[in-house]
């Protein structure tokens, strides 16, 4: 689980980063930009401490039962999206969340 939640905090981050930057483009005054965005080195913080995390798991567990789990993300996602983001979820999402969750449950048994 706290390997999801870092990774949606990474994303969070991401987001909140790019919302403060001028239309993404491939050219020097939005790269500059973004590294010098606080939210954005938070956010590199966030997936690097995933990432870390990630490869004890993998070591650790069996990958058909550890990769799975990464999928309490969208969970995760979604309580972020509304919280951070002001974003309305519906009721199909939700059933969808309860899928995600119950394929999760049965996953860990």
């Amino acid at each position: 689980m706290l390997q999801s939640l870092l990774l949606v905090g990474g994303q969070v981050f991401l987001k909140m980063a790019l919302e403060r930057m001028p239309k993404f483009g491939w050219n020097w005054e939005f790269w500059s930009g973004m590294l010098q965005n606080w939210r954005f080195a938070i956010c590199g913080i966030f997936f690097g401490a995933g990432s870390v995390l990630w490869m004890y798991i993998v070591k650790t567990f069996p990958f058909s039962t550890a990769y799975p789990m990464v999928s309490l993300s969208y969970v995760f996602g979604m309580f972020a999206a509304m919280i951070f983001f002001g974003e309305s979820v519906s009721v199909t999402k939700w059933i969808g969340v309860g899928c995600i969750m119950a394929g999760c449950f049965l996953i860990a048994k």
